[in-house]
């Protein structure tokens, strides 16, 4: 298993992580099951947006003797009532459901503390201003969370809260076709037929934005929707009118800016083991950009995807490297320290590009290559 660093958290969190579907209305003995097997290959990571207390329970029991083993990300405003989940904003209801996970997982902290589910300006006013994000600071001084998240579908209510400084951890809904489309605040209109009915061009710029806002700000990203659940897998129901594979959306999300796992939607034992074989997946089995460059309702034409296609370089720049660092620069107007850092350490910069095109005549996306390590060599000198 591969681990990355959270963001600035100093946590360490694995590239495949475990969202709860896999444990909801399953019995201990089937938890248990699934969190040996996520101990075994060195899965850390687990999302808990789920409120259901008899999942809490379980999952406590499951952790017991090994607890320190596993970043838990656990979420504030996520309630049940009356048997069922609800998302709320009533202090004492939040309290209340933290309180009660604290209790259920057997434990006195958890790692992440996500605010849940902030789809809209006004909510994440609510947010800032309704008492909620008050109780998470709180919660973090007295230790009880290590570091405070948020989650969201929106890019523009994420980037206000990275960009708040409030939160260090954002929970995304990261996939080949929501990256396209534009700011909603219901997440439903993100896979609506009609909203793919226009071929769709390259990557909507404040998700572009909000991903290199993250990495260039030490905010750590965990995926959510990575397959969207389950269609981008299914060519009858996949809105870019193919399929992909379950290994194609774990390197698309991994490659983005930021992004330190993905939380696997594993609903039982065979599924999460072939979440965690993406580990050993072969290069080919990985690699998204033919696929995605063949689909016929979305278009990345001239928009560099990180895939690795243009290696190799005959004077050995890294061009993919490259360009992220450029991209991050050109965003902010400026070269941030950070930045100049990584881009130094590379063995081989811009400005030794010889201008062959060798890399052009292999890009998926005709991104025009050589332009960019021009500009590269001139933001960075050299």
């Amino acid at each position: 298993m591969q681990y990355r660093e959270l963001g600035r958290t100093g946590l360490q969190v694995s590239e495949i992580g475990m969202g709860c579907e896999g444990f909801v209305e399953k019995s201990l003995e089937e938890v248990r099951a699934m969190v040996d097997i996520m101990e075994a290959a060195g899965v850390n990571c687990i999302d808990l947006y789920s409120p259901n207390p008899a999942f809490r329970s379980n999952l406590g029991q499951a952790l017991r003797g090994r607890r320190e083993r596993f970043v838990l990300q656990a979420h504030l405003c996520a309630a049940w009532k009356d048997g069922q989940y609800v998302r709320t904003r009533k202090l004492e209801e939040v309290r209340e459901a933290f309180e009660d996970q604290l209790r259920r997982l057997e434990t006195e902290t958890v790692e992440i503390g996500m605010i849940h589910y902030v789809d809209s300006m006004e909510d994440w006013e609510t947010v800032q201003t309704g008492g909620v994000m008050a109780y998470a600071r709180k919660l973090k001084a007295q230790g009880k969370i290590r570091c405070i998240g948020l989650s969201s579908h929106n890019p523009e209510v994420s980037l206000a809260a990275v960009r708040s400084g409030l939160i260090e951890v954002l929970m995304f809904s990261v996939n080949p076709c929501y990256d396209l489309q534009p700011a909603r605040e219901d997440v439903e209109e993100l896979w609506k037929p009609e909203n793919y009915a226009v071929p769709l061009v390259n990557m909507d710029p404040a998700r572009q934005e909000l991903y290199e806002t993250c990495q260039r700000s030490g905010v750590g990203i965990t995926v959510m929707k990575a397959f969207g659940g389950g269609d981008l897998l299914n060519a009858e129901l996949s809105p870019a009118g193919k399929a992909l594979t379950l290994y194609q959306c774990i390197h698309y999300a991994l490659t983005r800016p930021g992004v330190a796992s993905v939380m696997s939607g594993a609903r039982n034992l065979e599924e999460l083991k072939t979440s965690i074989v993406y580990e050993t997946a072969s290069e080919s089995e990985k690699d998204y950009a033919g696929a995605l460059a063949k689909l016929p309702k979305i278009s990345w034409k001239g928009h560099c995807m990180y895939c690795g296609h243009c290696a190799p370089c005959p004077v050995g720049v890294d061009v993919a490297a490259v360009t992220k660092f450029l991209r991050l620069a050109e965003a902010q107007g400026m070269v941030p320290e950070t930045v100049r850092e990584h881009y130094a350490v590379l063995s081989r910069h811009a400005g030794e590009c010889v201008a062959c095109g060798s890399c052009e005549k292999r890009c998926p996306f005709e991104v025009p290559v050589i332009e960019n390590m021009r500009r590269a060599a001139e933001v960075f000198g050299y």
